[in-house]
């Protein structure tokens, strides 16, 4: 058994007692009354809207090793590179490159951080594999150096230098350590837990409002117990929505509570979707939290937004991670670099995608293969020129003593 498989042990074990739903213990209750944790979190249907919209948007693009040519007139895929195949397609046994980066933006949306052992041959990561959040306690010297204590699902524990750990990380406040937002966010999700368990519990109950069943006269010890037994038995529950109550004694219900409507339950749980993505960072339109007045053409504007405001920057803070993480600074010194290809998410419909080619190789900016390329189409032979527009060939330099018309 390699020295990974012994300090992991979750691959020959399924029943890890470590995983993603490990509780944050040492939280305090926020003002709704709710102890918000990473499970109660992912519990909340906007929370994982938001995360699932983010790593999504994270793992559906490719993502490439490139190689600049010196003159830096080219950008090839490197697909001689080690690592090329680790990000693109396997970065460990049983991961794809598509779950692998749901995992990342998983941990680092809700978490703030993503850990991940470099399993390195020869000076070149071969593997990489993912720890869960609550496994690792990052630890800062004096002199600044970073360490990472990590803990097994068999209980051992070990500490790596930060060298062979991919940390990635968040905003972070202190620079070493992402911001946690199931922790930022502790009041807009514990009030959505708190709103939610009320409307459940109102829908137990029939939709029916609590109060007093008031009757003439005092009830001994029995009567009183026999009278809530009765109550709860023929008034109470979903069963029993619909049927009259039958009072008598004078007997007489007293209205104690507010309704739904009274209480503004289904503004306030809008509201919570609202809050909930402006912690998160995602558009409510992504969530499918539609505006009455939103247009087809401001839901284009939307989509297009969530693409450069919210995407965008993951891309970034991923890519850099990866330069200076996984590449050497020989790789870099040679023009390695990692790529998301995010021209997918930004292509529009048929007829504007291809007014949108005509326009870049008509005017010599794109050749004709390269646009066919971006249509997943084979390369045919003579476009890979580029065509020179009428009005750049008038302000040519003329030859001799050649004079040049208009």
């Amino acid at each position: 058994m390699s020295f990974i498989d012994k300090l992991l042990g979750w691959r020959k074990k399924s029943n890890s007692t470590l995983d993603l739903f490990k509780e944050i213990f040492g939280r305090e209750p926020s003002n709704s009354g709710k102890t918000v944790t990473v499970k109660t979190a992912l519990e909340v249907s906007t929370v994982m809207a938001c995360l699932r919209v983010l790593a999504n948007g994270v793992a559906q693009v490719p993502l490439k090793i490139m190689l600049e040519s010196p003159d830096g007139k080219q950008r090839l895929p490197a697909k001689d590179h080690p690592l090329y195949d680790v990000l693109a397609c396997s970065p460990n046994e049983w991961q794809t490159s598509f779950e692998f980066r749901e995992t990342i933006a998983l941990h680092v949306g809700l978490c703030g951080n993503f850990f991940a052992f470099k399993n390195v041959v020869a000076g070149k990561v071969k593997e990489l594999i993912p720890f869960e959040p609550g496994q690792v306690v990052v630890i800062r010297e004096d002199n600044n150096s970073l360490w990472y204590k990590v803990t097994a699902s068999n209980g051992n524990t070990q500490t790596f230098p930060a060298e062979t750990i991919w940390h990635i990380r968040g905003a972070s406040w202190s620079t070493w350590l992402g911001l946690e937002s199931v922790v930022l966010a502790r009041e807009a999700i514990g009030l959505a837990i708190a709103t939610e368990e009320q409307h459940a519990r109102m829908h137990k109950n029939g939709v029916r409002n609590s109060g007093t069943y008031s009757v003439e006269g005092t009830l001994n010890e029995t009567q009183y117990k026999g009278l809530r037994d009765w109550i709860t038995q023929e008034a109470a529950g979903v069963e029993n929505s619909g049927k009259a109550m039958i009072l008598d004694r004078g007997a007489k219900w007293l209205n104690t509570s507010m309704t739904g409507v009274d209480s503004q339950h289904l503004e306030t749980r809008k509201f919570q979707i609202e809050e909930v993505c402006r912690h998160l960072g995602v558009n409510p339109i992504m969530v499918f939290m539609e505006s009455k007045n939103s247009t087809y053409a401001s839901a284009e504007q939307m989509f297009l937004a969530h693409v450069v405001h919210t995407l965008s920057p993951w891309y970034q803070r991923l890519e850099q991670s990866i330069d200076k993480n996984l590449l050497s600074a020989q790789d870099r010194k040679k023009g390695y670099y990692s790529c998301f290809v995010e021209e997918g998410l930004l292509r529009g419909d048929s007829k504007s995608t291809a007014e949108f080619l005509t326009k870049l190789t008509t005017n010599g900016i794109m050749t004709r293969n390269e646009a066919r390329a971006k249509l997943d189409y084979n390369p045919l032979n003579g476009l890979d020129e580029p065509l020179t527009p009428l009005n750049m060939q008038i302000g040519a330099e003329p030859q001799g003593d050649e004079n040049v018309t208009n």
